[in-house]
């Protein structure tokens, strides 16, 4: 936790309510975002119990399972999850826009869907049980013993898709709910508390005449506020148990029917008061303006979508059992990459955020007391001069500038301008006197006067950091050229008949 977030918790203690730790959503929300509410059977990490589902806040799908220790119950249930998530997902492909990639003559004109489909999970826990119900689901073979409905292979390579993108923080097509609010909004309580949804909700959002503490203290009694899942309330387990022991002894059809409808009421009753938090975390982060590099990370997501629905068109073979060496390390580069990128975009984008790296020292913010536009520096060639005009910026008294000299630099106002610290000179008043050499963002000219607004006048404030979102990541070798220690490169994943027989019981 920054220094930052933890003055906010201090204050939030104090107040008992939750403080905001950004200006702006970091985040994409789609109109129509796809929730799903799971609960497993206790004990068993993927053993589908229940699910709330769907995009339609008033009228959730409920999927129950009466007895989980069946394996033909369970893939029913993964075959009528299917029904509905591969529906929204096709609800998705079907407007579409060109956008282009790469440069110079490796251009290219593609396609991208104007949507992405976007699931929302309750925590952290709900994206593992997609992840794990992705991976017991995307091999099952569709003919031969033991075989599923085509649905179910389908949905576990789309859930297996989901999962991997979930660890990339740029990406937003599969989120957490309690880590979404965490991420902007900080309460009174410790981080493994604000894992339990209602009562991070009870901090952020307080019912009238109550506040965060008392509130949250209220959401932790299991009976009004059930655990959020996909893990069951131990009292409601004992509740379960007796009835799916009565569902097997039933004498014939219709008592067992009946049992069953007990059964799916209890687990309804489980779930949606969890279902309505969702949805009230929805509306909270919707009232938060969009960061502006949002619809960007956004149309990456919606590239990334157009592409696996592409390759599943074409070729359809679900992802392996386990990444190879090559597909691994890129993988890996990428994840480094979206990391340092989101980070900077975050920082960008949110004064709050760039505050935080103020108080580490890689940022720092002053105001323009003197320009020097007609500065000229000696080039690389003999006797060649090159413009590069320099500013001086003076920071507040209270500002530390832990940048050195020589430090490459840029300001969220003029991110195309590069800078380069020349000079920083502490004064005997307090605060640092900064000279900054700048280059490019000049509408491509290359003598004075600057273009209006391309050059900061006297006056202007700028914050200044080291953090860069254009920053292109390191370029991995081809794979025919990457050394090998062990043989040769691994050969391309084909899936087997043994893929086909994990363990689901």
């Amino acid at each position: 936790m920054s220094v930052l977030s933890t003055v906010a918790a201090l204050t939030a203690s104090r107040t008992g309510r939750a403080e905001p730790l950004t200006t702006v959503r970091h985040q994409h929300l789609d109109e129509k975002p796809f929730v799903l509410v799971p609960l497993t059977l206790a004990g068993e990490a993927c053993a589908p119990l229940a699910a709330l589902a769907g995009t339609d806040p008033e009228h959730p799908t409920l999927l129950t399972v009466r007895q989980p220790r069946n394996r033909a119950e369970r893939f029913r249930f993964a075959e009528r999850l299917a029904a509905v998530l591969l529906a929204y997902i096709d609800e998705c492909r079907t407007d579409t826009e060109p956008y282009t990639v790469g440069r110079g003559k490796e251009k290219e004109e593609r396609l991208r869907f104007l949507r992405a489909p976007q699931l929302l999970v309750p925590n952290g826990e709900g994206i593992a049980y997609v992840r794990l119900l992705g991976r017991l689901t995307r091999l099952r073979a569709t003919e031969g013993p033991y075989a599923v409905d085509p649905s179910v292979p389908t949905l576990g390579k789309w859930l297996t898709w989901y999962a991997e993108l979930a660890e990339f923080p740029n990406s937003g097509v599969l989120l957490a709910m309690t880590r979404l609010l965490a991420a902007h909004w900080v309460t009174g309580q410790s981080p493994s508390e604000d894992s339990h949804l209602a009562s991070q909700l009870a901090w952020i959002d307080p019912p009238e005449g109550s506040d965060g503490a008392r509130a949250a203290r209220e959401a932790e009694d299991p009976a009004v506020w059930p655990p959020a899942g996909p893990s069951t309330d131990a009292v409601f387990d004992r509740t379960l148990h007796e009835l799916m022991t009565r569902y097997d002894e039933a004498s014939d059809e219709r008592g067992r029917e009946a049992v069953g409808r007990q059964i799916d009421r209890e687990l309804s009753g489980q779930m949606l008061p969890t279902w309505r938090l969702m949805w009230r975390g929805v509306e909270l982060l919707r009232d938060l303006p969009e960061g502006a590099h949002v619809p960007d990370r956004w149309a990456l997501d919606r590239r990334w979508f157009s592409e696996y629905a592409e390759y599943l068109d074409a070729d359809g073979r679900p992802q392996a059992r386990r990444d190879q060496a090559v597909r691994a390390a890129r993988r890996l580069a990428r994840l480094e990459d979206a990391v340092a990128r989101y980070e900077a975009e975050r920082a960008y984008d949110d004064p709050l955020v760039m505050a935080e790296y103020e108080l580490t020292g890689e940022a720092f913010t002053g105001t323009v007391t003197a320009r020097n536009e007609d500065r000229f520096v000696p080039g690389d060639r003999p006797g060649s001069q090159v413009w590069r005009p320099a500013i001086t910026l003076r920071t507040s008294t209270d500002t530390r500038v832990g940048l050195a000299v020589g430090t490459e630099v840029k300001s969220p106002a003029r991110p195309g301008q590069g800078a380069r610290i020349l000079e920083v000179r502490q004064e005997d008043g307090g605060g640092h006197t900064v000279v900054l050499q700048l280059k490019g963002g000049f509408a491509n000219k290359r003598k004075p006067p600057a273009p209006a607004g391309t050059l900061a006048e006297a006056g202007e404030e700028l914050t200044y950091t080291t953090l860069n979102p254009t920053a292109m990541p390191s370029a991995l070798p081809d794979e025919d050229n990457t050394p090998w220690t062990h043989g040769g490169p691994p050969r391309p994943y084909e899936p087997t008949d043994e893929d086909a027989e994990e363990t689901w019981e």
